[in-house]
């Protein structure tokens, strides 16, 4: 009898583990979403838009956008953290997904994801934010602009995607170089906060190039100076405070994860299709156009890069503090 039971339970492990390996290997089959944590119009959804349609392609099922913005980008980031690690639920997040965590800490309420909950597969893109302000505001350079800004405290704000999000955060480390009082009006995502600039709610804003570049092609929108190093191939006139003599940095990526219980088989699948999306002559038309050339990362060399980063970023976090 004993035996028998063995017997029984062995062939049921073996069944159950030959039926995982199935489902892994036949893994996808049928439609995976790729959730962005932010309203159209920002970084994430212009970089994973055309990464989203050249998967389809590759993996042979839909890979379907869903905008699931609120929280700086957390809400979206939590429910991919907290999704079934089936590979079906996939993350396009931006760098300030090193920074929720400890800005929940901060304010006080509950964590709505830790970073080991998820897990990254690749990096896209990685920008230097941009400092923009309207084409027809008084600031012709950076010099103009923190002059009247140390000149008149609080008179001006600026926009972002939400507190600690990827467009508050350089900011404030721009202001506390400078020693200049902007007041900070959060939005829903980078899209309603370039609305808000276009449309005299809010005086300047700090983004990444693909959410701006056409606006300033347009002649509507004016970039003062940018965070990263040396000159940008989108924006070849526009300095870098560095060379201004102005020691901030800051860059803003666009990088894919998914849920870290995501089995080995499923995870090398979707590392395979990213960095097939990553090279995809389409992508690289769409997203070089928008002005942010593909910086392509696998996940190996990814997770050391966001591993340095995630501490870099607390420690900024902790020196901004509570914000309201």
């Amino acid at each position: 009898m004993r035996q028998t039971i063995t017997a029984i339970l062995l062939l049921a492990s073996l069944t159950f583990f030959s039926g995982l390996s199935i489902a892994q290997d036949a893994w996808p089959s049928h439609s995976i979403t790729m959730v962005v944590p932010f309203p159209p119009g920002g970084v994430a959804d212009a970089v994973g838009r055309p990464v989203a349609e050249a998967m389809t392609r590759i993996l042979g099922q839909p890979v379907i956008v869903e905008n699931k913005a609120g929280a700086g980008g957390g809400i979206g980031m939590a429910a991919v953290a907290k999704s079934k690690p089936d590979g079906y639920t996939i993350l396009m997040a931006l760098s300030s997904i090193s920074i929720i965590p400890e800005a929940d800490k901060i304010v006080g309420r509950e964590q709505s994801f830790q970073l080991n909950q998820l897990k990254p597969i690749a990096r896209f893109t990685a920008d230097p934010t941009v400092l923009v302000v309207r084409a027809d505001s008084p600031w012709k350079d950076y010099k103009s602009f923190v002059t009247d800004m140390r000149a008149n405290p609080g008179k001006y704000n600026f926009g972002s995607s939400g507190n600690y999000g990827t467009m508050h955060v350089p900011m404030e480390i721009l202001k506390s170089s400078e020693k200049f009082y902007m007041v900070h009006i959060p939005y829903t995502g980078a899209g309603p906060a370039i609305v808000g600039l276009l449309g005299g709610q809010v005086d300047a804003i700090a983004t990444g190039p693909s959410s701006i570049v056409q606006q300033i092609k347009a002649g509507k929108v004016r970039a003062l100076a940018h965070w990263g190093d040396g000159r940008l191939a989108s924006m070849p006139e526009v300095p870098s405070f560095k060379e201004m003599g102005v020691k901030v940095e800051f860059a803003q990526w666009a990088g894919l994860f998914v849920p870290s219980a995501t089995p080995e088989a499923i995870t090398n699948k979707l590392r395979e299709a990213a960095k097939l999306a990553a090279n995809d002559e389409r992508v690289r038309t769409v997203i070089n156009g928008a002005g942010s050339p593909i910086q392509y990362m696998d996940a190996p060399d990814f997770k050391v890069y966001w591993d340095k980063e995630s501490a870099q970023m607390v420690n900024v976090v902790k020196k901004i503090g509570k914000v309201e």
